[in-house]
């Protein structure tokens, strides 16, 4: 089937209305979770009337698991009456969305440069799996209005987009900033290990200071910040866990040191073999098979991890694998009614994505230069899925990177 060409204009106005209809219809029952964020919001910035915020906020407050980037973004919305504040963090998050297809479409490209990769079916690519991404996004960003998993998510996406570049100073800030959005985003810090091993060492002292800096001043004034990392949620009967032996009501003790343990393993080992787009995949996917709860907004991080999978790591025109894991993880939710069979096959879809990202054949016409090092294209000229990259240094837009390749292969 031949898919019509479209421009750069109409592909973005397809997606931007795609996201349009998602919001209008959900927002009405969203800000499942707002609630939260603004609370952690006001305590950050006022302190709190009896001394439970400020940098107490954690030690007070266990139950507040967001990030300290979160809660400080989430007080730029306290000015404004409630309902308006909600209302705007839900159209800021929902563009966040946007932004994010806009930055995996040209983290793609910069990848593919001096490929011969086809630059329409490139943008086909990134819209099929941008309309598959989309509504689980919407589904993060309005209906539970998580503005920790969407800073998280941004800034990870942002990291691959600087990976690309192979800037490892900005790789390892973005990474920093997703951390400090949210934990759970320790299970993509492989994507460091993608750089070229002798940044390693700049992106990871960069990531470190930024992390400390952000969440050391809770530990040194309350050493019972150390609450929150113990803080448990029931056991659903519906979660992979079950299937795994995690029966006990609430949140086993090793189920979260599990989580990171296996996202940072599934991660090394697909940087290991290559396939660094996997690894948010990888990430997302330890975390919904040792995750006590199955809310669906986790689904989000993997309908990311499949949009870097799909429009980086393979070049099929059909994004197979954000469809598969809307269908399976989001459909499942509605059409499955039995608990148990929902945690059986949120462990298959686990099983059988880790399985084909890591070991499946790729074809992919950078498998004979893959011993050489990421930064051959840093200098060279490159557009986008979303139209010409302008180069700050020049009056002109940068060149087609199908018309551009490393100088070995020109």
């Amino acid at each position: 089937m031949r898919i019509p060409e479209l421009s750069t204009r109409m592909h973005l106005l397809l997606l931007t209305a795609w996201a349009v209809l998602w919001f209008v219809v959900v927002e009405p029952s969203g800000g499942f979770s707002w609630h939260y964020l603004r609370t952690g919001g006001e305590l950050i910035y006022e302190g709190g009337t009896s001394g439970d915020g400020g940098l107490n906020l954690y030690a007070r407050h266990p139950e507040l698991q967001m990030g300290p980037i979160s809660f400080l973004t989430a007080g730029l919305f306290n000015p404004f009456p409630a309902e308006v504040g909600q209302v705007l963090a839900e159209a800021l998050m929902s563009v966040l969305g946007l932004v994010i297809v806009v930055l995996a479409g040209r983290s793609a490209a910069r990848h593919f440069l001096g490929t011969g990769t086809n630059h329409q079916r490139l943008r086909q690519r990134v819209l099929i799996a941008g309309l598959a991404f989309i509504p689980m996004w919407i589904e993060v960003s309005v209906r539970f209005a998580h503005l920790d998993d969407v800073l998280a998510l941004f800034f990870t996406a942002l990291a691959v987009r600087y990976l690309t570049r192979c800037d490892a100073a900005a790789t390892g800030i973005c990474m920093a900033m997703a951390l400090n959005s949210k934990p759970t985003a320790l299970a993509f810090l492989p994507l460091l290990l993608a750089l070229p091993k002798e940044r390693w060492l700049r992106a990871g002292v960069w990531c470190v200071g930024l992390v400390a800096v952000a969440w050391l001043p809770f530990f040194l004034v309350d050493p019972h910040s150390f609450a929150a990392a113990k803080f448990t949620i029931p056991n659903n009967p519906a979660s992979a866990l079950r299937w795994l032996g995690g029966n006990t009501p609430q949140t086993p003790d090793w189920a979260r040191p599990a989580q990171a343990a296996l996202g940072l393993a599934l991660g090394a080992i697909a940087v290991w073999r290559g396939r660094w787009a996997a690894v948010v995949l990888l990430g997302a996917n330890a975390r919904i098979v040792l995750d006590p709860s199955v809310y669906t907004y986790y689904t989000a991080s993997v309908l990311l991890g499949t949009l870097l999978w799909d429009v980086c790591g393979q070049r099929r025109l059909v994004p197979w694998w954000s469809w598969i894991a809307l269908i399976v993880l989001y459909g499942s939710v509605f059409l499955v009614p039995d608990e148990s069979a929902k945690g059986l096959i949120r462990l298959g879809f686990v099983a059988v994505s880790t399985a084909y990202v890591l070991f499946a054949p790729v074809r992919d016409r950078r498998d004979r230069n893959q011993h050489r090092p990421l930064d051959r294209v840093e200098e060279e000229p490159v557009e986008g899925p979303w139209g010409p990259m302008w180069d700050p240094g020049r009056s002109r837009p940068w060149s087609r990177y199908r018309q551009a390749g490393p100088p070995a292969e020109r």
